[in-house]
C-alpha cells in the first residue's frame, strides 16, 4: 500500500481484525497491524463494520479518536523504524521505548513528532523534515 485511500485502509484495518479474530492466516503487514489491533481494545466496535468504518466521520468532536488514523500512526511508526527512515528513528523509538520501558507508549509520543512534523509540512509548503522529527522523539527520549 504505496497510496491506500482512506477506504483502503479502513477496509485493511476491518479486515485484518477480521482476519485475526477468525484464527486466520495473516502476512508480515497484517500481523503488525493485528499487534497493534491487540493493543487498542478501545478499537474493537469501530473494526466490526467495515462498510460503517468507510461511512464513519471523525472529526474530533466529542474527543473521539480516529482509530484508523490512530493505527496507521503505528504502522508508520513501526516500518521506519524497520527500515531507520528517516535515518536515526530507530535508535530514537528505541531509546524512548527504554526510557518509559514501553514501546507502545513510546509510539504514542513519537506519533505526536510525527503529527507535528507533518503539520509544519503543510503549513510551510516544504516536504517534512525528517531531522527534526528524529530530533523531537530524541528530545523525548532524553527527558
Amino acid at each position: 500500500m504505496f497510496n491506500p485511500s482512506q477506504e483502503d485502509v479502513r477496509r485493511f484495518f476491518c479486515s485484518v481484525h477480521a482476519k485475526a479474530r477468525a484464527g486466520e492466516l495473516l502476512d508480515a503487514l497484517e500481523t503488525l497491524a493485528s499487534e497493534w489491533l491487540k493493543e487498542h481494545p478501545e478499537y474493537d466496535p469501530d473494526m466490526q463494520d467495515a462498510q460503517a468504518a468507510v461511512a464513519r466521520v471523525y472529526d474530533g468532536s466529542g474527543g473521539q479518536a480516529n482509530p484508523f488514523l490512530h493505527l496507521s500512526m503505528h504502522l508508520s511508526i513501526s516500518e521506519q523504524c524497520s527500515i531507520d527512515q528517516p535515518r536515526g528513528i530507530r535508535q530514537a523509538v528505541e531509546l524512548l521505548a527504554a526510557r518509559r520501558n514501553s514501546l507502545h507508549d513510546a509510539h504514542h509520543e513519537a506519533m505526536e513528532c510525527l503529527g507535528q512534523m507533518l503539520w509544519e509540512s503543510q503549513r510551510s509548503g516544504r516536504p517534512p523534515d525528517g531531522q527534526a522529527y528524529v530530533e523531537c522523539v530524541q528530545r523525548r527520549a532524553t527527558r
